[in-house]
């Protein structure tokens, strides 16, 4: 007898009443696996709809609102008293205060925004202090102050487009999540626009400025260290064997005097010759630790072999120069080169170096390589940290490249200034 439930041509499987492992609908789903165990689909894991960036704007966006309040408040407060007060002597000292806080919370403001936002920018260059030229200078730095005057027109403008935001994003969580992605980077990246205007350093020259400050420190710095250098090599190398040449050919004259031409005078006259020897030595040394002779002489090509020379690994020396540059320059990068080569001799443990000069542009280019053990870094104490600061402080690159038993390479880019006189061919 036929089944009355059985349709021709439909299988059990195809009607989800057989024997199967599931229905049809669950072997379709790709996301559900069947539990062979008890028959019960496993779910994937539950995950955020948004990726992490879309919640660090969310939450930038929400908690905009009440700083904007307080900047505002700040920012009205001080400009009203200050405004009002201007009839008294302390009216236009408090607006220049106020805009040494408005820098403070524009500074707090770019932290915000590149913690959540993204956005880095660099921060503008310091007032001068108050007790570097008195209280009126302060006074007239202070009140012309652009960045401080930005920073507070930022936290005028500012309340209005928090309220707006807030206003949007607080029911766009409730109700327009699917699109929320969409609205927080567009509003975000209104603020980030609204950041680098006027947040930012005033313009190219005023960053331009700080740079040079910066490169003025390290300067300065280097150039203290290398007197102070000179000062010690003259005083406890050639100035000790000066001293002890004097105290010798004394006594010698006073033997002489005496009458005693005898073999201890003759002695104590070829020690003396012995000390001047040593003596112009170290003052050679010295000189050449300064500025080498050959380097005056004979140019950056001649005075890098003979540093490559007197390295303990063998060093291939390549300088092709169409011209000489700045003696500056000229001098950063031979005592450039011998750093590095004296780091060679010391830590590398290389078989064989190589030194490459050549101009490219406006630039002058130096590599120095080597196949010892590697692993050189900026921050090893090794002295190629100085060298980064003084190759920076005249807008130059120091770049290491030193992978553990690779061996290291070092590029150096140096500006290229041309030698204002003829100077030696």
């Amino acid at each position: 007898m036929t089944d009355p439930l059985h349709v021709p041509g439909v299988t059990d499987d195809d009607t989800g009443t057989g024997t199967g492992t599931g229905t049809t609908d669950e072997r379709l789903d790709p996301d559900i696996t069947p539990d062979v165990t008890d028959d019960r689909p496993v779910l994937p894991p539950a995950r955020f709809a948004f990726d992490r960036h879309t919640w660090k704007e969310i939450a930038y966006l929400l908690s905009s609102f009440p700083l904007a309040i307080l900047g505002f408040v700040y920012a009205v407060t001080m400009l009203a008293l200050g405004a009002g007060l201007t009839v008294t002597v302390i009216g236009l000292p408090l607006i220049a205060g106020g805009l040494r806080g408005a820098r403070l919370l524009a500074r707090a403001e770019r932290g915000r925004a590149r913690a959540l936002l993204g956005v880095r920018i660099d921060e503008p260059s310091p007032l001068p202090v108050r007790n570097a030229g008195g209280f009126f200078p302060w006074l007239w730095n202070g009140l012309k102050d652009p960045v401080g005057w930005r920073a507070v027109l930022y936290e005028v403008i500012r309340l209005p487009w928090s309220v707006l935001t807030f206003a949007l994003m607080l029911p766009s969580l409730l109700v327009l999540w699917p699109v929320l992605p969409f609205i927080a980077r567009g509003l975000a990246n209104a603020d980030r626009a609204m950041i680098r205007a006027l947040l930012s350093p005033s313009d190219e020259l005023e960053r331009r400025i700080a740079e040079l400050e910066s490169d003025r420190g390290v300067v300065v710095d280097t150039a203290a260290a290398d007197l102070r250098r000179i000062e010690r090599d003259l005083h406890d190398g050639a100035q000790a064997r000066l001293v002890n040449l004097a105290m010798g050919l004394g006594l010698a004259k006073e033997k002489l005097l005496e009458g005693q031409a005898d073999e201890t005078v003759a002695a104590m006259v070829d020690e003396a010759h012995g000390e001047v020897k040593l003596a112009l030595q170290e003052l050679r040394d010295l000189a050449r630790g300064i500025h080498p002779a050959v380097l005056t002489d004979r140019g950056l090509s001649a005075a890098l072999s003979s540093v490559a020379a007197r390295c303990t690994v063998p060093v291939k020396v390549t300088a092709e120069l169409p011209a000489r540059p700045a003696e500056a320059i000229e001098g950063i990068a031979y005592f450039t080169v011998s750093e590095l080569l004296q780091n060679i001799s010391k830590h590398s443990r290389a078989t064989q170096a190589s030194v490459d000069v050549w101009r490219s542009g406006d630039r002058l280019l130096i590599q120095v390589q080597d196949d010892g053990l590697g692993g050189a870094s900026l921050d090893k104490g090794t002295g190629m940290s100085g060298l980064a600061e003084r190759l920076g402080a005249v807008d130059g690159l120091f770049v290491v490249d030193s992978p553990e038993g690779a061996g290291t390479t070092v590029t150096a880019e140096l500006p290229w200034r041309d030698r204002t006189g003829p100077g030696p061919s």
